[in-house]
């Protein structure tokens, strides 16, 4: 009986040491380090590309704060509680203000630039969609992305228009194959006449209809499996302003 005892306790999870302690406090510090600096970099990116950020941001939340500590002043009759109100209300008004001004000057940043709605559909998409980057592709650096979720199949295209309409319809040609019934939208992202422009498609993502469960969403993603994997490569990201497009342009065409 002992020696079960012993061989059940010794089996036990084994408490962390002081090395495991200091490793996760460590790996805590860094996060919080990362976390402080994006913030940073993203407050002084939106304060050079937006001059209406901080006043909109202070003004707001000065509003905010007016308004609440004149409400609680007036039920409360006390000169003092509604203070730590006020200043929470200013705090959360000016992080909401800094949050959608940081969102629009980071849109405006990357529209335009090759690579920036594949960027958007791979990093910033919230909701259920299954992503598939560069189904179709040009050496000019024209896109199509792939995208399966709820409403079905979206075809997401970048790049000049005139190209990518074909590349879009030679991809809902394939895609229909396979799909049958099920929808298949497309839109091209950019800043052309009858474009959708890049801060509007999560929107427009939002509003198409939900036409599929979820497990009808992962039985397609399965059988759209079979068109082949990525095919066009793109840059990681938005291509940064003044990039040298004839290098980038010869390192497609040697990946393709």
């Amino acid at each position: 009986m002992a020696r079960r005892g012993a061989t059940s306790s010794s089996s036990g999870s084994a408490k962390p040491t002081r090395a495991d302690k200091r490793a996760a406090r460590a790996t805590k510090r860094q996060s919080r380090r990362e976390t402080w600096r994006n913030l940073l970099q993203a407050f002084t990116l939106t304060r050079r590309n937006d001059p209406k950020f901080l006043p909109y941001a202070l003004g707001g939340g000065a509003l905010a704060a007016a308004v609440l500590y004149l409400a609680f002043y007036f039920l409360t009759g006390n000169t003092w509680f509604p203070i730590p109100i006020a200043v929470l209300g200013f705090v959360l008004v000016g992080m909401l203000v800094f949050s959608r001004r940081a969102q629009t000057a980071m849109y405006s940043q990357a529209e335009g630039q090759p690579g920036a709605a594949g960027w958007l559909v791979q990093q910033q998409l919230r909701g259920d969609w299954r992503v598939t980057q560069g189904v179709a592709g040009t050496t000019q650096l024209d896109v199509v992305h792939r995208l399966v979720g709820r409403p079905g199949v979206v075809l997401v295209g970048e790049g000049a228009q005139h190209r990518v309409r074909g590349l879009i319809a030679q991809e809902k040609k394939k895609v229909a194959r396979i799909v049958g019934d099920t929808p298949i939208y497309d839109v091209i992202v950019g800043t052309g006449e009858g474009d959708l422009r890049l801060g509007k498609l999560q929107r427009w993502l939002v509003k198409l209809p939900a036409n599929l469960s979820k497990g009808e969403v992962a039985a397609l993603e399965k059988r759209l499996s079979a068109l082949g994997a990525t095919r066009a490569p793109m840059p990681q990201g938005p291509l940064p302003q003044g990039a040298k497009m004839r290098n980038l342009q010869r390192t497609v065409r040697r990946r393709s």
